[in-house]
């Protein structure tokens, strides 16, 4: 690691951002003890020191007020451009919290019930078949049809039986020999043609019977865009982004924020950091500079938006409150209750800890870290994350840009949070 790059992460620069009705904490206001919060700065800095990562962003939100807000490091190794509190980074699948946001909107206006087929709205999703064999080079050999259709709610849960292009799977070799993308490119490809190629494809299982992480979300897009009528882009806008006063979150940026992109980082074992040029292998293969290059026209409710850390933070305090923000509902109380009671077991210990686009504490004890029962979280493929906690009135933001990388501290920075508080 350079002078330049440590002397950065030491100077660790706290900015009080200009918040919509969240309020940076003097620092003697209750609810953490400030000392133990000076162990995420000694964190992130070594991390920074060690050449783990380049910089990072941390926000944490307690009772409604910023009480940590601290950018680190680098934002750019090469032009020693320092990271910012409003730097922008590539969210990936934190944006499958926001697409299931738009289609609650959706859902409370009336358009649809969440156990409506999906092909009663995208009829490319009817007549679907399910894997029943695969050949040694992972050749789908046989398929049979599915005995359901594919509901909504599977969509939002995951249960939908469609998968990743980049996660290993039954239909990965079909998916990828079809050109079926995982969400994120600078070719000239728009939604509905990429849904409609999806919707050909086998499903891993019954939909309904098994958890896999996958495109669900894209689709789930897909269909906001059908049934308002706008492109998701647009409704994000209209419905979430304009009313919560998310300046900083788009699916391209552009062109006068374009300078606040974090550049993504391979972490290459016995090298380092090296900037992201893809490796053909995986969806880190997508040419990183996707939010700001190429044809700016596919909308990805799965992995395709770019925020900051502040614009996220408002988005989790809506979810926090019940739905509203600063005197603005998006949703109803009921919708959110909803969406963060577990219901499906996706990670195989037999625990309801999946709700409708998060992953949610069910039993804190067997979680084996510190949290609240009723917490819920996700993250993002290039290394951010987040959670909310309501027991504790407690959000907590976590941004850095690497893929792959060696640093666990998106799961340190949980438990230093939890240890400072009050």
């Amino acid at each position: 690691m350079n002078k330049t790059l440590s002397a950065i992460a030491a100077m660790v620069l706290l900015t009080a951002v200009a918040f919509t009705q969240i309020a940076m904490r003097d620092a003697d206001a209750p609810g953490v003890m400030v000392d133990r919060l000076e162990r995420i700065d000694a964190a992130i800095s070594e991390e920074i020191e060690t050449g783990e990562i380049a910089g990072a962003v941390a926000l944490i939100l307690r009772n409604g007020d910023v009480v940590y807000h601290k950018s680190f490091g680098l934002a750019d190794i090469e032009s020693n451009a320092p990271m910012r509190a409003d730097s922008i980074f590539r969210i990936a699948s934190m944006t499958k919290a926001i697409t299931t946001v738009a289609a609650m909107v959706l859902y409370e206006q009336g358009h649809f019930q969440l156990n409506d087929p999906v092909a009663k709205y995208l009829p490319e999703f009817e007549q679907m078949t399910v894997i029943s064999a695969v050949d040694e080079d992972g050749n789908v050999t046989a398929t049979v049809p599915a005995t359901r259709s594919i509901k909504i709610i599977d969509l939002l849960t995951h249960t939908s039986g469609i998968g990743y292009p980049f996660i290993p799977s039954k239909a990965q070799k079909s998916y990828q020999d079809a050109g079926v993308i995982d969400g994120l490119t600078v070719k000239d490809l728009t939604l509905a043609p990429q849904m409609r190629l999806l919707a050909t494809q086998p499903l891993l299982f019954e939909p309904g019977s098994a958890f896999a992480y996958g495109l669900s979300t894209d689709v789930l897009g897909y269909l906001v865009e059908v049934v308002s009528g706008k492109p998701l882009d647009q409704f994000f806008i209209d419905e979430i982004f304009g009313p919560l006063g998310m300046n900083d979150t788009h699916f391209y940026l552009p062109e006068d924020k374009a300078g606040r992109l974090v550049t993504l980082y391979n972490a290459v074992d016995g090298v380092g950091l090296v900037a992201h040029e893809g490796s053909g292998t995986d969806i880190g293969a997508n040419d990183s500079l996707y939010p700001i290059l190429g044809a700016k026209t596919y909308y990805s409710g799965g992995a395709g938006l770019s925020s900051t850390a502040h614009d996220y933070a408002l988005f989790l305090q809506m979810l926090l409150n019940d739905g509203e923000f600063d005197g603005v509902r998006i949703l109803g109380r009921k919708s959110v209750e909803l969406m963060r009671t577990g219901r499906v077991d996706w990670d195989g210990d037999n625990i309801p800890d999946f709700g409708l686009g998060f992953a949610v504490v069910s039993d804190v004890g067997r979680s084996g870290e510190l949290a609240s029962p009723g917490a819920y979280a996700w993250g993002g493929a290039f290394d951010t994350s987040y959670w909310i906690d309501p027991q504790e009135n407690l959000v907590g933001i976590y941004m850095s840009q690497a893929r792959p990388t060696n640093s666990d501290l998106s799961a340190r920075f949980k438990t230093l949070v939890y240890q400072a508080l009050e």
